[in-house]
């Protein structure tokens, strides 16, 4: 006897169905085969199948059984299609009947017929609602996540032999209720503004950077503050939007990062991987392609510190997601794209000793030959994806011990940063763009207003400076949200020059 059921498998951040043919023949030899690409989960899945199916209670059928996961044409990985195969054994022998139509099957089972939760939920939620499926059974461990989702055909189940009751019409499974989505409430962050004395030139920086999504670079000598910077950017950004927080959840929940507690992530990332990574960790990949480090920024911040001490290579990777804001991940088994929209901070030293340029008891002992060769590992392409350069000198004596002055905190920073951002979402309200950061080359004619006098100092810069013309786009862009912040629509000379304080000048490469 055949029988047939649909479960998932997912691609990326999507899914594809998957049906799952058994075929129980009395006829040949005792054997249990699974075919149709599986990797080696899939392959375990017979034994597990077959302790779970015997340990609820149930008769492992002695015949030779064939399990097709069809189409064949496309690998299929991980260990949720175990609820599929084992409910389609128990239908093709003959021990249950039911209608499979419009019916999703997902999740992993243990030797005695427990559910384990199965990662990417949150995908797989919502294909079964795209695709009009009528009920999904998915793990009791994954329904808070599953709940994210507005769907009501959801049954949590908690094991095979609970499973097989609700079909059976002896005890059904309650349907779980989507919660109600809170807003996101204010965060008590572990780095605040008002705890970094003096350098308030880089704030100030941290402030463009959080209101236009700009990415940014600090370089300075050891303890001038680089790190406790770009630690405390989180604290100033603005919330995300429920559809910001969707995506960010999609993503940890194909990488099975997230926790049972809090489904939902609601705080933009901040991920601070060590020099140590290798690229295809930064960017993504793998036999079978999981999301890398910026993809799990997406929404959030990607920070480098000591950025020089990465490899060149982990460094090169970053160039084409900084400009598309996604990377494509190709291999043989086929070619994944992840989303990674996230604001680049890096810090990195003058040379390798950290002390060129200071003034002070400390004296550069570097010769020219390692700070060219140190300088040289962040190249041209990927600094002129940078928005934002600042040269940082360690904090003066006085500032450090000075305690009457009391530095703005970074409440007062984000408010400023959500009016600026407010300005830019009701701007691109009937486009895909979300900060000024991701506007393109039209929409910079479109949205960016410049006064006569700043056009001119803008063409003087583009001489004077020798910028590229990425420079000379990201430095209206930079311009633009100096003029946000301010309040004002159209781009003054003012904002134009504090945008070019930042830009890299040609002759510091």
């Amino acid at each position: 006897m055949i029988s047939k059921i649909t479960s998932c498998v997912s691609v990326g951040l999507d899914c594809l169905p998957v049906e799952v043919e058994v075929d129980v023949s009395s006829q040949g030899l005792s054997s249990f085969t699974i075919v149709g690409l599986g990797d080696k989960a899939i392959e375990e899945a017979k034994e597990r199948v077959r302790s779970a199916i015997r340990n609820s209670g149930f008769f492992f059928p002695s015949h030779h059984i064939t399990v097709n996961l069809a189409p064949a044409d496309f690998p299929k990985v991980g260990s949720g299609f175990d609820l599929a195969i084992a409910m389609g054994l128990l239908l093709a022998s003959g021990q249950i009947a039911f209608t499979t139509e419009n019916s999703l099957f997902i999740g992993e089972l243990s030797l005695d017929g427990q559910l384990r939760s199965t990662p990417g939920i949150l995908s797989i939620i919502s294909f079964a609602k795209q695709r009009n499926f009528q009920q999904v059974y998915l793990p009791l461990e994954n329904c808070q996540e599953a709940s994210i989702i507005q769907y009501f055909g959801i049954y949590p189940v908690g094991s095979l032999k609970q499973l097989y009751d609700h079909l059976g019409k002896i005890k059904e499974i309650v349907p779980l209720v989507p919660s109600t989505l809170k807003n996101s409430q204010e965060t008590t962050f572990e780095f605040d503004l008002m705890e970094i004395k003096g350098q308030e030139q880089a704030k100030r920086a941290l402030e463009i950077a959080a209101a236009g999504g700009h990415n940014l670079i600090f370089k300075g000598p050891p303890g001038s503050g680089k790190t406790m910077l770009a630690r405390t950017l989180p604290s100033i950004l603005p919330a995300m939007t429920r559809e910001e927080e969707i995506e960010v959840t999609k993503i940890y929940s194909i990488c099975g990062l997230l926790k049972n507690e809090e489904p939902l992530i609601n705080q933009r990332p901040f991920r601070a991987p060590h020099h140590t990574i290798s690229h295809i960790s930064l960017v993504g990949g793998g036999q079978n392609p999981k999301p890398g480090e910026i993809s799990l920024a997406h929404r959030g911040v990607l920070f480098l510190d000591e950025a020089s001490e990465f490899s060149r290579q982990a460094l090169e990777s970053l160039r084409q997601p900084l400009e598309d804001g996604f990377v494509t991940i190709s291999r043989v088994k086929g070619t994944l794209s992840f989303p990674a929209k996230f604001i680049f901070v890096a810090a990195c030293n003058p040379c390798p000793c950290g002390y060129l340029g200071t003034n002070g008891l400390h004296h550069c002992s570097c010769s020219p030959g390692q700070i060219l060769r140190y300088q040289k590992k962040i190249s041209g392409p990927l600094l002129d994806r940078v928005d934002l350069y600042l040269s940082l000198q360690a904090v003066e004596a006085n500032k450090l011990t000075q305690d009457e002055f009391i530095p703005e905190n970074s409440f007062k920073v984000k408010k400023r940063v959500e009016l600026a951002r407010d300005r830019q979402r009701k701007r691109f309200s009937k486009t895909m763009i979300t900060c000024n950061a991701e506007m393109k080359n039209a929409d910079l004619r479109k949205y960016c207003e410049i006064k006569t006098e700043a056009q001119n100092l803008l063409k003087e810069a583009l001489i004077k400076f020798g910028l590229s013309a990425r420079s000379y786009q990201k430095t209206i862009k930079v311009a633009k949200t100096v003029a946000d912040l301010e309040g004002t629509e159209v781009i003054d000379a003012r904002h134009l020059t504090e945008a070019l304080h930042y830009r890299k000048r040609i002759e510091e490469y």
